[in-house]
Parts: structure tokens; sequence; C-alpha cells
């Protein structure tokens, strides 16, 4: 069937109500019919994500109530008895309503269904699945996207993104389904009458926000200081607000500014079109007013709450956004030197980071004698390792972080959490504040010991039909491709994971990658500096990561600067 056939097709149903009907009939760019129907809205690991609109390559209540469907026919035939769904949703355009499709589909499938009474972070639901006994969760979100988008992420049993073999199942689930006639809907009301809709709030939250709290290493330092620190905080129009002002509030930190004009929450974002804290332009209002309140710490979290980006002084007096992995690293380093100066360090201890995130955390657990675990990009891989370690008693979970600003501690929830993230560099800036430091002090400090480590993300738009190709051949270019040396130094080791081989060049020999299949390459060269190349799995990107090692701060800029114009000529040569 080609798009024109599913643009008739929808125009044609007796399921498709007629507001949506005339949406479609109001296009006139052929362009724009054949991108909204040329494939339905894949289903992946991180679910569904897409331009909110009508078609099959859309967000919208029919794409979602199909999915929902597949999601409760799986889970009726994998689980007998009751089954429970927890559902939560962010501020983003049509969040409410496809929260609502979803539970009006589980309800018609004879599934309990547990929905937040209004938004809520990302983690919380990881959070809730577990702490009701639900047999999966529903979040919808975009996470960082532009106001366009929308998603749904689907979470396990274990309250973890679902990952490769879950999402599998459920996609066929899905593709059994002929038309939209076999998803089953039910109104609320009628769910909640008949106990199937239960509406959930503060009596879960009080739960939650108290494991937050007990995360503090350093419980007298809080107590006795927090009042000192001065805090900008912003939401940027999402569900992080009261969540995050909570946990500090409970925990003594009184001295928090708001950005008042990123406070309340609003799809549109007016104040911050890219709501993403990796970009420093939606720390803009922050920075005007740090002017006045010249705070020790600033940070912001995304539309859903699962990341963290924090702006502290530089050695000029300059505010800087700090990047994911220089977050991660100082946290990983807090974490890890402050259990063993209270003398609780596991001798098990695990840090988990992915394979595009720094090198640095790897140095500063072999330090401490805490082992270093690489994972596929994606939280989801470390919330599988947490529960590994639950039930190996392998290791004891530390921290695990990535470089795209998310980051985890304790296990109570398997995604990354940025009220948690918040609580715990609130805590790191306290510490170093009393030592007369502030964060960039004590990174600098990091950089001196164990290296100066610059990392950087290009992450390359090729939208619609032709750009996916133009990614994919990138990649298959890259894979075949006998790169020897990059910028005159040799490439030692080749990681195909896809393949799962790890190719030694100097030695020429190979062994078996004991991860998941990922359509990942990463080149490590014999200076230690890397790169990977990998689609992205929620946007029409190909992202390139980059890392060197340097002899200072401008030594390792410079080095990146170098290192990345290099590679991104291979890259445009692959991608032609």
């Amino acid at each position: 069937m080609n798009y024109r056939d599913k643009y008739e097709l929808w125009l044609n149903s007796q399921y498709i109500d007629e507001s949506a009907k005339k949406e479609l009939r109001d296009i006139k760019d052929e362009n724009e019919i054949e991108d909204r129907f040329y494939k339905d809205l894949e289903f992946g690991t991180g679910g569904l994500r897409g331009v909110i609109g009508i078609g099959s390559n859309r967000m919208n209540i029919y794409t979602i109530g199909k999915a929902t469907q597949g999601l409760a026919d799986y889970l009726n035939k994998h689980y007998k008895g009751e089954i429970s769904v927890s559902i939560a949703y962010d501020s983003r355009i049509m969040s409410k309503e496809f929260s609502d499709t979803t539970a009006s589909v589980l309800c018609a499938n004879g599934i309990k269904t547990y929905l937040f009474e209004s938004l809520r972070p990302t983690p919380m639901l990881s959070f809730t699945v577990r702490h009701l006994g639900s047999k999966a969760g529903v979040v919808v979100t975009a996470s960082h996207n532009p106001k366009q988008y929308n998603g749904y992420k689907v979470y396990n049993d274990a309250g973890n993104q679902v990952t490769d073999e879950g999402a599998a199942e459920i996609l066929s689930c899905i593709e059994a389904l002929k038309d939209f006639s076999d998803v089953k809907t039910m109104e609320l009301e009628e769910a909640k009458n008949n106990g199937l809709l239960v509406i959930i709030g503060e009596d879960v939250d009080k739960v939650y926000i108290e494991k937050v709290k007990s995360l503090t290493i350093r419980k007298e330092l809080v107590k006795e200081n927090a009042k000192d620190l001065k805090i900008i905080y912003t939401p940027i129009h999402g569900s992080g607000n009261i969540p995050v002002r909570r946990a500090l509030s409970e925990l003594g930190y009184t001295n928090v500014s708001v950005v008042k004009e990123q406070e309340l929450p609003d799809g549109n974002f007016p104040t911050a079109p890219y709501p993403n804290p990796e970009q420093p332009s939606v720390f803009n209002i922050a920075l005007e007013m740090a002017k006045s309140v010249n705070p020790d710490v600033i940070f912001g979290t995304d539309p859903d709450c699962d990341r963290l980006g924090v702006v502290a002084k530089d050695a000029n007096g300059e505010y800087k956004v700090l990047t994911g992995n220089q977050t991660g690293s100082l946290l990983t380093h807090y974490i890890v030197s402050s259990l063993k100066e209270l003398n609780e360090l596991p001798q098990n201890g695990a840090v988990i980071k992915t394979i595009v995130t720094s090198e640095l955390a790897a140095r500063i657990a072999e330090d401490y004698g805490v082992e270093l675990i690489d994972v596929l990009t994606g939280f989801k891989y470390i919330g599988e390792k947490i529960k590994e370690f639950e039930e190996t008693g392998s290791n004891t979970y530390l921290f695990g972080f990535e470089e795209s600003y998310g980051c985890l501690a304790g296990t109570f929830v398997r995604d990354k959490d940025a009220v948690i993230g918040a609580v715990l560099v609130c805590e790191m800036a306290l510490y170093y504040k009393k030592k007369g430091m502030n964060l960039f002090d004590a990174l600098n400090d990091l950089y001196k010991k164990y290296g100066f480590y610059k990392e950087s993300l290009i992450s390359r738009e090729l939208k619609g039909k032709e750009g996916q190709e133009k990614i994919k051949n990138a990649i298959e270019y890259l894979r075949n491709a006998s790169l020897e040396t990059i910028d005159g130094i040799k490439v030692a080791k080749k990681f195909d994971y896809k393949l799962r081989i790890e190719k030694d060049i100097a030695k020429n020999c190979e062994k078996e990658i004991k991860l998941p299949v990922s359509n990942v390459l990463k080149f490590v060269l014999e200076d230690g500096s890397w790169f990977v190349v990998r689609p992205s799995g929620t946007e029409p990107k190909m992202k390139i990561y980059t890392a060197v090692v340097g002899s200072s701060v401008q030594n390792a800029e410079e080095r990146s600067t170098q290192f990345s114009e290099a590679i991104m000529k291979i890259i445009d040569e692959a991608s032609k």
C-alpha cells in the first residue's frame, strides 16, 4: 500500500472523525501528504515519537490508540489475573489527550489503569510502576524536542524503558491489528465507575519525594547549611517545577529563585523553542537574573524532567553551562569520594555510563577501586544493569549517567531523573562552597589530576525519506571503510555494535562485543581520542560524538576542534 492509498483509507474510514479528515483535505502540498503517510510511526525501544498531526506517520489519538491496543494485547498475552498499567504525562501539546486515549484503550481491554491527576516527570512514572506493582507504564512526552513533537514511552514491570525484545513483541502485536476497528475504547467515567481507572497523585508523590531526600550523602552538611546555598532554577515550562522545588525545600534549600517566565507549564515553550538544557540559550533569562542574585549554582530541567543542565562560574567569573559529561563526571567523583571518606564505599561498587560518554568517569572509578561498566546509548540499558545487580548480587549500583544530561543515583527509579540530579548537584555545590570552591574549580581539579577531557556532539539533521537514506548510507560506508589514520593518528580499534565485533587493528584480531545489537560504530585512536556515529532513535538526525584528551583546557579545545573537523570531512564524504 503506497502513501496515497493510506491517505485515502484514512479519509474514508468511519473511525476517523471529521475534524481529522478536514485537516487531511486541507493539505495542498503532495510532499506533506507523502511524509504523513509513507510509513507508520515507528514503535521502537523508545516507544513512539513524532510530529503532532493527522496521518500514519504522526502523533495523534489514532496512532496512540493503535499502539495502546497492541500494548494491551501484549500484556494480556503475557500475564494472567489482574494486570495494571501506570500512566503519566508532561506539559506538551496534546499530552493530556494522549494519556486519556491510552487509559481509555487499556481499560476497554480489562486492564486496571493508574493515571496521574496532572503532569508529572518521566522518572516519577518509572518509580510508580514498581511502587504500584504495575506490569507496564506509559509516559506521554517528547522529552526535549521542539513543540511540534510528542511521544509515547513504554516501561516494563521493572520500571525500565522496554528494550529490544519487549519492543519487538509489542510491535508485532501492533502490526497484527488490521485496522482501527480493532482498537477498543471505553469512556473514562465508565472506567472509573467500574474500578478500572484509578486517579493517583499526592499519595505517590510523598513516597517518591521521601526516597529522593534519602539519597543525601552528607546529611549533616545539608541539614546545617542548605539555607546558605543560592540557587536559580528553571523548569523550562515543564513538569519539574513542583517536585524539584518540593524536594529542595524539604531538605532546607530555601534560597531558591525560580525563573518566573519559564515557571508554568506551557507546551508552546514560548521562551525556549528548543526546550533542552543542553542548549545554553534556555538559560538566557536565568543568566539575566544571576546579575542581581549572584547564585552559587543555576540549573534547569527539560519538559519531562529527566535531564538536568547545570550552570556555574568559570575561572573568569562568567557563568558557563556545564556539559552532561562534566556534570556526570563531577557527580561520579563527588559520590565515590564522599562514600569513601565516610567509609561507606562498597567493595563491589559500580558506576555505569554509555559508550558515548566521557572516559574521565572511567579514570575516576579506577582511582577509587570502583568498577566502570559501559552500556549502549540509552538509559534503559543502565536500568537493565541495576536489575541485573539486584538479581545476581554482582555489584552495588552507585551512579549512572550519559553525556546527554541524564543521570541517576539510587535504585527506586530505573530511568534518568533530574529531580534526583538537582538534589545531588545542590549538595555537591554546597560541599564545595564550604571549601571555598565552586563547581568549575572542582572540575579543574579533576582535569589536573586525570587529564583534560573534551567531548563534542555534532547532530546532522536529515529529514524525510531521503534523509533517512543518507543516514543509512553514511553508516554503511563507515562500516565497510578501512580507516587506517585520522588526522595523522593511527586507528587502534573499531567497534561495530551491529555486527557485535571489536576489531583490534594493531594486533589484527577480533572479539565479540557482549552488548545488544545496535547500529552504532566506534573508532578509537592510538592517542586515546575516539568518535562514534549512530542514527538518533527519536529524531531525524545522525549523531557524531568525538572525544580527545589534552594537556590543558586550551590544548584540549584546539585538539577537539581539529579532530571534529577531520571526522566531519569523512562523514560528509560518506553521506554523498
